[in-house]
């Protein structure tokens, strides 16, 4: 079982049968992950037939590597390590939206299971010793926990430094094995980095979809490791190589904008209307100024924004 029982045979079959019947619902009830960590084949749908490459729109790298990093990651009976991905980019371009979406693909309650567990750097004000025992003690629970750590540019200098045993290649500790979790970090820090190669593809006449992920992940690693408000300056997690994928967000352009507006009016039980998303899109903001290409904000207002133009 994904969750941990300690060992039955000291007590009664009667207290063994309660325990397996109170663990079995547990994980009925929250997770999709199943007996030593593994997943049957036909859950197996969840991400390879998945709707990341729709639903996330204008982020056709990111998609990608989600997508395969993820998956790989959950077929595995016995991953070497936890599975570290680093999510970089402008705000609203779809870096929560994403990690809800594994959360959603992974866990029955979604983001609201119990092994799914939001970390705030804004809301929490953690010690070190804190955030070790959070995490050792979730990970004791349910070794398939994913933990999202989010707003990492605004992390204290090397908090984060205090979690690397648990991202390491390491059998056990005190314990615990942390090989099967999930660890999502969410930042904006590389974000003007990313919209630089961005803009300078369609300076170049080039096509979006040209840009691929070793276009920006090696700048995007040292420009983080670098930038003293990351949360990862000059940390040991990056020359460690602990993170598996840095994973750029682009800059989301009008049409992608459009997309959004669309989806959040279906959402809200409107019929989508391509009149009304226009209005609202037309009094965003968009960078280079003249030209008005990419969202300065991408879809993070919309949803407020469209009340008032519906």
């Amino acid at each position: 079982m994904p969750c941990h029982v300690n060992n039955p045979c000291a007590v009664s079959l009667y207290i063994y049968i309660t325990l397996v019947l109170f663990v079995v619902s547990i994980l009925l009830g929250s997770a999709r992950v199943w007996h030593n960590g593994k997943i049957p084949k036909r859950m197996l749908i969840w991400l390879k037939n998945y709707d990341i490459e729709t639903k996330l729109y204008g982020q056709h790298v990111a998609a990608q590597v989600i997508l395969k990093a993820v998956t790989g990651f959950m077929e595995s009976e016995n991953p070497k390590k936890p599975l570290v991905l680093s999510l970089h980019g402008w705000t609203g371009t779809g870096k929560n939206f994403a990690s809800q979406l594994i959360a959603e693909n992974i866990y029955k309650k979604k983001m609201r299971s119990r092994f799914v567990h939001l970390f705030s750097v804004t809301a929490h004000f953690p010690h070190k010793t804190w955030l070790q025992e959070w995490i050792r003690s979730n990970v004791a629970i349910c070794p398939r926990s994913m933990f999202i750590f989010d707003e990492m540019d605004k992390m204290p200098p090397g908090l984060i430094v205090s979690i690397k045993p648990y991202l390491d290649f390491s059998d056990y500790l005190d314990g615990v094995s942390y090989r099967q979790a999930i660890f999502i970090f969410l930042s904006n820090a590389g974000g003007k980095m990313i919209n630089e190669v961005t803009m300078k593809f369609w300076r170049d006449g080039r096509e979006r979809e040209e840009i691929q992920l070793k276009d920006l992940e090696t700048e995007l690693s040292q420009s983080v490791f670098n930038n003293e408000d990351s949360g990862f300056w000059h940390t040991s997690l990056i020359d460690k190589k602990l993170v598996d994928f840095f994973v750029p967000f682009l800059p989301l352009e009008y049409k992608h904008v459009i997309q959004c507006g669309l989806t959040e009016m279906a959402g809200m039980g409107h019929t989508p209307d391509n009149n009304v998303v226009k209005r609202m899109a037309d009094d965003l903001i968009f960078f280079p100024k003249g030209e008005r290409v990419f969202s300065d904000q991408g879809c993070k207002l919309i949803a407020n924004k469209l009340h008032f133009y519906i």
